[in-house]
């Protein structure tokens, strides 16, 4: 009956999640979230029990946050485990009570064993529940989870053990012989195989023979790439650059990252406003895409919404593995959509030349091969606040501050932690940051 729903035959989406715990919230039934979103409820059901989140809430438990024990407020015991001899400490308060009393009863919320599964909605969740382990549902884990549920489903080979043993029995001694995997796919089609295949195989490690048995293989070095660029191309489906020439737009922000040296992971999230050529930089501890979304939620709680749209309306950059999940985001905290993202061609940098000539002057500060391990937001501060009080010929003169000081106001500059660099005491050299420590 439920495949006559329209739309029942869909994956839920991070919109619809978000949704499904807002309601929950509200104490809304599975049946009137599935009507709402077009489902059949046992999909809503399903959906809650199987990427609810645990919780181990510490208040109320006895100076343990280790006792799940219903007896533990009542509990006088002591020395329950006899390992000490003269033990005056109450068994309640031990970390190891629950793991050697004989009477031990383990706490749990019987609503939890029936709809709606979760905490969300119970009033007794903050200010009254006692019990240490909670369940709630979060749509951003949810997702996350669902996600990487979905990707281990896809991941392997499509063939049981006994398949690729009657494969390696045949490509193995084949190898050893000398031939190469396409003589071998092309003399054997029994195999079902493509010489991609074999080839992923024997990277993989899945056959006996290995790489340094093929002939010419291991004479071939693997190219050199300077970032991991996104593999999914369905997500450039209205985001290539040719959709955002659509827009004909006279002002846009660019947005990229600067890597630091090897050895650390810390990078900088940056951004320039091509009217005002306005630069901005961000510390981030991890080039991820979780790391690119929490700067813009960040900025997002620290404008509003509104005001987070008004400058950041349209993005544009590069095809970076970091800026993969373009409807993550998009969709702001609170579940409106806050940007609209583009992606530049392929080994095109120049048609986002403006952040890259900004970084030009960040490398006169940062040169490459420095580390960011001991960089502090607050020295990316005074970086971009260096960098925009720099005259710029293509603004007549004028610094990047004042224009954007004209454009978007005092507050949105103190908001960006920038201030005014008297013009003779501007410094584009490395000696800004070795001075300030």
């Amino acid at each position: 009956m439920s495949k006559y729903i329209p739309g029942n035959q869909k994956h839920l989406t991070i919109e619809d999640r978000i949704y499904i715990q807002n309601e929950l919230d509200k104490g809304t039934s599975f049946k009137d979230i599935a009507r709402f979103l077009c489902k059949d409820p046992t999909t809503i059901s399903k959906e809650v029990k199987a990427r609810r989140s645990s919780d181990w809430f510490h208040k109320g438990t006895f100076l343990n946050a280790k006792n799940f024990c219903t007896k533990r407020f009542r509990c006088k015991k002591t020395n329950a485990c006899n390992k000490i001899l003269l033990c005056g400490v109450k068994c309640a308060s031990c970390p190891t009570c629950n793991q050697t009393c004989p009477d031990f009863q383990k706490e749990r919320c019987s609503k939890l064993d029936r709809a709606p599964y979760v905490c969300n909605g119970c009033s007794k969740k903050i200010n009254h529940c006692t019990i240490a382990h909670k369940y709630t549902y979060n749509a951003r884990f949810a997702d996350r989870k669902y996600r990487e549920c979905l990707k281990d489903s896809r991941s392997g080979i499509a063939m049981t053990r006994q398949e690729l043993h009657k494969k390696d029995k045949i490509i193995t001694p084949l190898i050893d012989q000398g031939q190469s995997p396409y003589q071998i796919v092309a003399n054997h089609p029994e195999l079902n195989l493509s010489v991609r295949s074999v080839y992923n195989y024997l990277d993989m490690g899945l056959l006996t023979a290995r790489n340094v048995d093929l002939k010419r293989k291991v004479k071939f070095k693997p190219r050199k790439v300077h970032k991991s660029q996104i593999s999914d191309r369905r997500v450039f489906n209205g985001r290539t650059y040719a959709d955002f020439q659509q827009l004909h737009l006279e002002s846009f922000v660019e947005m990229d990252t600067v890597h630091s040296a090897v050895g650390s992971s810390k990078t900088l999230l940056t951004f320039f406003f091509t009217r005002e050529k306005l630069f901005l930089a961000f510390l981030m501890n991890r080039n991820t895409e979780g790391s690119v979304r929490l700067v813009l939620d960040r900025l997002e709680k620290r404008f509003g919404t509104f005001d987070f749209l008004t400058l950041f309306e349209y993005i544009l950059t590069d095809r970076g593995a970091e800026f993969g999940d373009p409807d993550s985001l998009e969709t702001g905290v609170t579940g409106i959509q806050r940007t609209n993202i583009y992606y530049c061609d392929p080994m095109r940098s120049g048609q986002k030349g403006g952040i890259e000539q900004a970084h030009t002057m960040l490398r006169m500060i940062l040169p490459k091969r420095t580390t960011f391990e001991f960089l502090t937001q607050w020295d990316v501060n005074l970086i971009t606040s260096h960098i925009n009080s720099t005259p710029r010929e293509s603004l007549n003169g004028l610094t990047p501050y004042d224009v954007a000081l004209e454009a978007f106001g005092e507050d949105v500059l103190k908001a960006f932690q920038l201030r005014r660099i008297d013009p003779d005491k501007v410094v584009l050299t490395p000696k800004l940051i070795r001075y300030n420590h």
